[in-house]
């Protein structure tokens, strides 16, 4: 066999191209720095599980990756239509990357609405893969096509690739006892197939899958199995399809280390654990399901060979109620929900605050309000957490940047509601609870010590020389007070909302112990030991751009932007929200001008001027959908030049 060896080039997108290998007989090879890939179809076509298969697979080979999976509302939204459209967003490099990507090289369409919901985000000259035996002209004229847009040249600027995939599939599985029906409903398999073939993926890990995920099933498995492997034979064999691509493992791009890619929700749920064990505590978590959260119920259900036990309630007042109550059981107690679900917590978040016992908030952001968007992303709860109860509430607020990065927020989280005797708000979201990336799993010995003592006996001598337990009798360095597990013998001490009297905490209507205690309370919060705001800035700009939240990869991916073309801009990223960094004052007193983007209408902005009277300018977005890189890069570039 011979090859060929051509000079680097550069498709429309950008995408460099480096080798094409042509082995005598066989097809282009090209090799290519990053892809981005959209499958798209009806809800009940299966593109989150393609989406899901395909990013094991690249994630076994060792490309860095990033997900954005993004689908309707409703459990089955109206076929054909274009609020029914799921689709699901990969990109994969051969270095560093840090967002799904702003734009797809590949459109996989399975259907009239799911080309028109997406085409308009594609580039001149991308691929469009389209499953033609769906373009029936009652189908076009549902979404508003009036004439074959496979036909009439409107997709002309793009690689347009027509595809039977209905009939190949059904072609494909004809020994098979299934009715036509049955058989079409594994095209997504033989796409998959076809994707996998085009990019160099491996397929044993979907075919063991495959056969895992339908074990009681053969016949299902069987046939799905089959649609796989005719999809990659398809694209081996047609003509359409004359190059294949290459992405190399992103080897420079990860430390040493065993990884695995992980979603964000599956992260933040075995860092739940982790800090559990940590802690050698028993994880309690009460929660009533809700979108996007659910799966952390889903997930935690499953490990109660850790001592974890999950309670789903009737309702969210009830979950965290259940919570709270394993908090004060001497558990490590979770509840987890989203938006509407903290608004009905409120009350017992207070109280919460008012016993001083740990509890983890966990809050998947996502599109509101009221019900909102429930299946789209916002960062538009941080007031809520910060300020949605009534009274003087004081409450720790963290939020993880990444996927992987939600498993180190819990445990962080964890530290400091145990450490210090408090609810702690921990602010995800749809992006990053959907979203996947690798992850490199820590060893033990990398995680901290989380151990509590529970008080034993009496803390406090009265003066005639009595022993007795003051449950409000406070620790000088952290302010928290005593953790006294229920049923140990003369710990008994009273419980409630109602205003507690400093150190006895008998019932107390005195003004002077209340202003004591609101005071005592907000001082617990401030003097929460937190790490310093971190600042990338190699170049002494005036320009600071601060985020929060999932806007991490987006804004980073700008910012790499900016310098590359030359331009000075420095970026930080807070994770502690409340307390803020000591030093963050200091950092923003040093730039001229600091941008602040956010998926709300300028919640932190807000914030930041209020506390240190700097004219922070808002940068926002509240479509549901987060940052593109480029979107961003043009706003920063726009306030360095102003």
């Amino acid at each position: 066999m011979t090859s060929q060896v051509s000079s680097p080039a550069e498709q429309a997108d950008g995408t460099v191209v480096g080798e094409q290998r042509r082995p005598a007989g066989a097809k282009d090879v090209q090799r290519v720095d990053r892809v981005i890939i959209r499958f798209a179809g009806d809800s009940g076509d299966g593109m989150q599980l393609t989406g899901d298969r395909f990013t094991s697979e690249t994630a076994s080979f060792g490309n860095d990756l990033s997900t954005l999976p993004n689908f309707p509302a409703e459990i089955r939204a109206p076929a054909g239509t274009l609020p029914g459209v799921s689709s699901f967003q990969l990109h994969f490099a051969d270095h560093d990357i840090l967002t799904p990507g702003d734009a797809p090289n590949v459109l996989v369409a399975m259907n009239p609405a799911a080309l028109k919901a997406n085409v308009g985000d594609l580039p001149r000259g991308a691929e469009i893969i389209v499953n033609t035996d769906e373009f029936t002209k009652r189908a076009m004229q549902k979404v508003g096509y009036d004439s074959n847009p496979l036909e009439d040249g409107s997709l002309d600027g793009y690689h347009l690739h027509p595809v039977p995939l209905t009939t190949l599939t059904v072609q494909a599985l004809k020994e098979f006892d299934l009715t036509r029906k049955e058989a079409e409903r594994s095209k997504n398999m033989f796409a998959l197939g076809l994707l996998s073939w085009m990019y160099h993926r491996p397929t044993e890990g979907t075919e063991k899958f495959l056969t895992s995920k339908f074990a009681k099933k053969p016949q299902v498995a069987a046939a799905n199995i089959a649609a796989f492997r005719a999809g990659w034979n398809f694209g081996e064999t047609t003509e359409d399809f004359a190059v294949s691509y290459e992405v190399a493992p992103a080897a420079k791009a990860f430390p040493v280390g065993t990884y695995r890619n992980i979603s964000g929700n599956l992260a933040l749920s075995y860092g739940l654990v982790a800090a559990s064990r940590q802690a050698d505590l028993p994880l309690f978590l009460g929660s009533y399901p809700i979108t996007p959260a659910s799966d952390i119920l889903h997930e935690l259900s499953r490990h109660k060979n850790f001592g974890v036990r999950t309670f789903q309630a009737e309702d969210e007042i009830a979950g965290i109620g259940a919570a709270l109550g394993a908090a004060f059981g001497g558990s490590l107690a979770v509840t987890t929900t989203s938006g509407p679900g903290v608004a009905l917590k409120s009350e017992t978040i207070g109280l919460a605050v008012s016993l001083e016992l740990p509890l983890l908030i966990v809050d998947i952001q996502r599109g509101g309000p009221s019900t909102g968007l429930p299946t789209k992303t916002e960062q538009a709860d941080l007031l809520q957490a910060m300020y949605g109860r009534n009274g003087e509430a004081p409450v720790p607020v963290i939020a993880p940047c990444t996927p992987a990065d939600c498993f180190d927020a819990a445990i962080e989280a964890a530290r400091i509601a145990l450490a210090y005797r408090t609810p702690v708000f921990l602010l995800s979201d749809g992006y990053l609870a959907n979203g996947s990336e690798p992850w490199r799993i820590p060893e033990v010995d990398e995680l901290p010590d989380l151990r509590v003592q529970f008080t034993q006996g009496p803390n406090h001598t009265l003066d005639d020389g009595t022993e007795v337990f003051w449950p409000y009798k406070r620790d000088p360095q952290t302010l928290a007070r005593p953790w006294a597990v229920p049923g140990t013998p003369g710990l008994e001490h009273r419980i409630g909302g109602i205003e507690k009297q400093d150190g006895t905490g008998n019932i107390s209507y005195d003004p002077a112990n209340h202003d004591l205690m609101v005071r005592i309370r907000q001082a617990k919060i401030d003097g929460i030991e937190v790490p310093d705001l971190e600042v990338d800035d190699p170049h002494g700009a005036k320009t600071l751009v601060l985020g929060w939240g999932s806007t991490y990869g987006p804004i980073t991916a700008a910012v790499r932007r900016l310098r590359t073309a030359g331009q000075e801009i420095a970026q930080a990223h807070l994770r502690h929200l409340n307390p803020f960094p000591r030093n963050l004052g200091e950092v923003l007193a040093r730039y001229d001008r600091v941008v602040v983007p956010e998926m709300n209408l300028g919640q932190l902005a807000t914030l930041i001027r209020a506390k240190y009277l700097v004219d922070a300018h808002s940068y926002n977005q509240v479509n549901g959908m987060p940052f593109k890189a480029e979107q961003l890069a043009k706003a920063l570039k726009e306030a360095i030049d102003d």
